[in-house]
């Protein structure tokens, strides 16, 4: 192999490696800041001596049996870890590289379990927590992730620090709880796998209306949390959901970047092989039993348009019924207005302007653009074309993504009245 060769082999064991690598490390130093220091000095010691040795045939315990010797090398050096060092000194040290080979294959299930219920911490912030996942376990740079949700670089990089840093202080045991506390940690883990999965599918600013990758990154972490917790439906409902938005990706936007709304796409450009799995993944959660949660409702959603094969087939009727189960569950404004889309769709643009003016002293959606489209397009579709207009107008005004700004304009000024 060429070095260059070679160094595009590192970064894509590091791709494949880091996140379970990063999550063995933290189970036997009780530090995930310090688990992904040793981790990242493992990738450059690759980086300098694989160019010469060539890439080994186990690369993820080569990493591994270098990390942890740098491990052994802190905790020597450490004379305040000096007690750390004699627990995990002693045992790092007889460890040959079968047993390392072993170590990364056993429990790297609850390893990797267990680091995603660490990064998703309640502790933490939303944004830490976003950011934190996406560095730990979808092995993206600190470059990338400010990238994708346009952000400066050293805003990211404050928050993973600041994270580690509350974890570390606030001796979060590495470990998988038990009951109401799982519920609850899985809870969050969910909420932001989706809050990364949501800002690919409609970005809240910037010049592009998708970010597929992020969708990607997302999409993946969900199906290794489904494999981690198979015995969770909200864990398959999420996914279920994610695989079936996700299949609309491509149909989303135009030939120039333009979005498409979803009545106007082509379903032929729909990815069946994506809406196959999500339809599979909810029909696993919807075995397992018991009420139906957010995610599982949302998948059911999402499930009636999947199966549409035309704008016409849609059953909005089961529609406005599910976004009706959810709302009770919930008490969100915002589903209330999706709830207001659906019986729009199925009992007409007057029913559903009822229920959406009926919204409109709810402080939760005060400058939250998509209100005033909804008003807009009920508007225009009852001949209410100047009251239309300024609706749009004003979403345009308080949306952020370029994209999204132009379609609003467009759909204004097609409410003006031919002189």
């Amino acid at each position: 192999m060429t070095a260059t060769e070679t160094q595009r082999a590192i970064h894509a064991v590091w791709r494949i490696e880091s996140a379970r690598l990063i999550a063995g490390l933290t189970r036997f130093v009780r530090d995930v800041g310090l688990a992904e220091e040793l981790a990242q000095d493992a990738l450059v010691a690759a980086l300098e001596q694989w160019p010469e040795s060539g890439v080994p045939d186990k690369p993820g315990a080569w990493l591994m049996a270098t990390a942890k010797r740098r491990a052994i090398d802190l905790f020597r050096r450490n004379k305040l870890l000096e007690r750390k060092h004699e627990e995990l000194g002693h045992e790092l040290e007889t460890e040959r590289t079968p047993d390392l080979e072993t170590a990364i294959d056993n429990d790297v299930g609850d390893d990797l379990l267990r680091l995603m219920l660490i990064a998703c911490h309640p502790v933490l912030s939303t944004e830490a927590r976003v950011a934190l996942t996406l560095r730990l376990l979808g092995s993206l740079t600190t470059e990338e992730i400010a990238r994708a949700f346009l952000v400066p670089e050293p805003t990211v990089a404050q928050r993973i620090v600041r994270a580690k840093r509350t974890l570390s202080e606030a001796h979060i045991p590495f470990e998988v709880p038990r009951g109401e506390e799982l519920a609850a940690r899985l809870s969050s883990v969910l909420e932001v796998l989706y809050l990364i999965f949501n800002e690919g599918y409609s970005a809240t600013a910037g010049d592009d209306w998708v970010r597929p990758a992020l969708c990607e990154d997302a999409l993946r972490l969900g199906r290794i949390l489904a494999e981690l917790a198979p015995e969770e439906p909200e864990v398959h409902g999420l996914v279920a959901l994610m695989e079936l938005q996700a299949s609309r990706l491509r149909a989303r936007v135009g030939p120039s970047g333009e979005p498409v709304l979803l009545m106007e796409q082509n379903r032929a450009r729909w990815d069946r092989i994506l809406i196959r799995r999500g339809l599979s993944a909810l029909e696993r959660a919807e075995k397992l039993g018991g009420e139906r949660g957010p995610y599982v409702l949302q998948a059911a959603i999402a499930a009636c348009h999947a199966r549409a094969l035309t704008p016409e087939q849609t059953d909005w009727a089961r529609i406005a019924a599910l976004y009706a189960e959810l709302a009770e569950l919930t008490s969100s404004p915002v589903v209330e207005l999706n709830r207001a889309v659906a019986v729009s769709m199925a009992s007409g643009p007057a029913a559903g302007l009822e229920l959406v003016d009926a919204l409109a002293s709810e402080r939760v959606l005060e400058g939250y653009h998509l209100l005033p489209s909804v008003r807009g397009d009920l508007l225009a579709k009852l001949g209410r074309l100047d009251e239309a207009r300024a609706e749009f107008e004003r979403a345009a005004s308080l949306t952020r993504n370029a994209r999204e700004r132009q379609l609003l304009l467009e759909r204004a000024a097609a409410c003006r009245k031919p002189l």
